[in-house]
């Protein structure tokens, strides 16, 4: 089995981010500070989107990222939205171990999730909830 990345490393590890947090908990404090705007690039680049695609998936306006990635950072709303995606990914790389079916299963649409892409749900929270109980059952067996 190989290492999976972790949510550091799909943001852009040490090189974007200031501090790696090593507990759910201090991701908190990252997040009401804001993070990068750098984390975009990695995460786009990780699930090969641009970033317009990028943009939708989170649910911000494509204008909005272009304006954050001027300033260089994201204010604590847009940070909670780019964590979650990470940890979506984070997750799903866990359960298919590997990145590239974990976004493959991502773009791709699902039965489970009435024929929607996971990318798709993630912009809010309930859809990012389905996505991630989606995966549990893959990993327990109940589907397939």
């Amino acid at each position: 089995m190989t290492e999976c990345i972790s949510i550091g490393q799909l943001l852009g590890g040490n090189e974007v981010l200031l501090v790696l947090p090593e507990s759910p908990l201090q991701w908190v404090d990252v997040i009401r500070h804001g993070i990068s705007s750098a984390s975009l690039v990695s995460l786009s680049s990780t699930l090969h989107l641009s970033q317009a695609e990028l943009a939708a998936v989170l649910g911000i306006s494509h204008r909005t990222l272009a304006r954050r990635k001027r300033e260089a950072m994201l204010n604590s709303e847009e940070s909670a939205k780019v964590i979650r995606l990470a940890r979506i990914i984070e997750r799903a790389e866990n359960v298919f171990d590997s990145l590239d079916k974990a976004v493959d299963w991502l773009k791709n649409r699902n039965a489970s999730l009435s024929g929607l892409t996971p990318l798709s749900l993630v912009d809010t929270d309930v859809g990012a909830e389905s996505v991630l109980d989606t995966l549990g059952r893959i990993e327990h067996g109940v589907f397939a």
